[in-house]
């Protein structure tokens, strides 16, 4: 439980090296969040410093089955009475190296089962995928306790690159901390590739050393800008924690630039698309996204039932709903639990929040479903605004009839409620449950639109 400081690394490679298996735990966790963890995993030491050692050892002394839990603090580690050499247990590509919590947006999060073998290929497919070498400069920025460091550090030591750990992600320094190090490559996702662009331009900005970027989600709009103002391609990769990466658009590909297309899958991996029967679905027709191959995971940790609904016959169910393009490609066109159902239509939330976004003075936008007594459900929008731009009914209308010339007029927003910030996953994803709790407890002005919408 560090935040992104040397020790993270150090301590989860001196663990691996050992034999252990690592639990990365989320510095914002609080009580409840930690004690589910250090139970569920069945913990035996936590790594951690002073400024959350009271947390754990309050946890620790509130929990009998926690009072074996051991705390060091890495800043007093007593670590010069230990021997050099690793401790003699075997370490073999299936022996397990990680408990991955996911953050999962609904209940208490499932734990990843990932291998030593599922690090050592993600290392080795993502140097593949980006041609990166030993005189390449890595960056990243997100919680260590996520997915995206430890990759980053397993490419970096795959490639022999230096690695830029940030201390969180800024989007108002970011780009400088670029320039600064020298970057020649980092991966991003969620609202940061908006959050990065809405930044005031900036005579420096094509000043850097940047060869290539990956991202998860590159807002359609503004893919072919991001390159154009930071003069470095970026292109789209798609994986989960459970999987690792399973698609991925070449840089070589420049078709891909603006066309919301995940590319295709890496070579060690196959792809189907398949519909709610399991059958193929035609081309051009939205299905789940499911995968097999490797890395994957082995499953979830003390959670059979679970593993039993995301694998099956050998193939992960991603949750995720595509289409197979005219071209090839794979695009994403939202979540199969991420919709609103409104009366016989369905609403992936995804796209209308992709056409939100679109509006420069929209920095994120976060859809959700609004019970409704006749249909069902309504399209709900919130709303974050860039500075400057009033929070009134006016721009929300405008946002709103800018959104309508891209939507089907069932999937345009019926209420629209703008917010200063949004509450994020560790994975810099929107916690929907979270935000519409906090609107619950605390509502905001929200603009009804229902005659816009008849």
């Amino acid at each position: 439980m560090l935040p992104n400081i040397v020790h993270w690394p150090v301590a989860w490679l001196a663990a691996l090296k050992a034999g252990a298996v690592v639990v990365p735990i989320n510095c914002s966790y609080r009580r409840a969040d930690l004690a589910f963890v250090l139970r569920d995993s069945g913990a035996r030491v936590v790594f951690t410093d002073s400024e959350r050692c009271d947390l754990v050892a309050d946890v620790r002394s509130a929990e009998n089955e926690l009072a074996h839990l051991r705390v060091v603090d890495v800043a007093d580690d007593g670590s010069a009475p230990f021997p050099a050499t690793a401790p003699r247990v075997p370490v073999r590509a299936d022996t397990l190296a990680n408990l991955q919590y996911t953050s999962g947006t609904t209940g208490f999060p499932k734990a990843c089962m990932l291998s030593h073998d599922y690090w050592v290929r993600l290392g080795w497919i993502c140097a593949g995928a980006t041609g990166l070498g030993p005189d390449d400069v890595i960056l990243t920025s997100q919680p260590y306790s996520y997915m995206d460091p430890q990759w980053n550090t397993a490419l970096a030591l795959t490639v022999g690159a230096p690695l830029v750990v940030l201390p969180r992600f800024s989007a108002s320094t970011f780009m400088s901390d670029v320039r600064r190090h020298g970057v020649t490559f980092f991966y991003v996702l969620g609202s940061m590739p908006t959050l990065l662009f809405k930044q005031p331009p900036s005579a420096e900005d094509r000043d850097n050393n940047l060869r290539m970027v990956l991202c998860s989600g590159i807002p359609a709009a503004l893919h072919a800008h991001l390159e154009a103002r930071w003069g470095a391609p970026w292109r789209e990769i798609y994986g989960m924690t459970e999987s690792g990466v399973d698609l991925f658009s070449s840089f070589d590909d420049c078709a891909a630039v603006g066309s919301g297309s995940l590319g295709n899958p890496v070579p060690t991996k196959d792809i189907r698309i398949v519909g709610a029967d399991g059958a193929q679905a035609p081309d051009g027709e939205p299905g789940e996204l499911v995968v097999s191959g490797v890395p994957m995971m082995s499953g979830y940790w003390n959670r059979p039932d679970a593993t039993a609904e995301v694998l099956r016959d050998g193939w992960l169910h991603t949750g995720d709903l595509v289409v197979r393009r005219d071209d090839g490609g794979i695009q994403l066109v939202g979540r199969i639990k991420d919709m609103v159902r409104r009366g016989g239509e369905n609403v992936a939330c995804a796209e209308v929040e992709a056409a939100l976004e679109r509006d420069e003075r929209v920095v994120a936008a976060a859809v959700v479903a609004e019970p409704d007594d006749i249909l069902g459900e309504e399209v709900k929008a919130f709303i974050q605004l860039a500075a400057g731009v009033s929070a009134d009914r006016a721009t929300a209308e405008q946002i709103i009839g800018n959104a309508a010339k891209e939507l089907a007029r069932f999937k345009v927003p019926r209420y629209v409620e703008f917010v200063v910030d949004f509450p994020r996953t560790p994975s810099e994803r929107v916690s929907k449950p979270t935000l519409k709790a906090r609107a619950a407890e605390k509502p905001g002005v929200t603009y009804d639109f229902a005659t816009r919408r008849n």
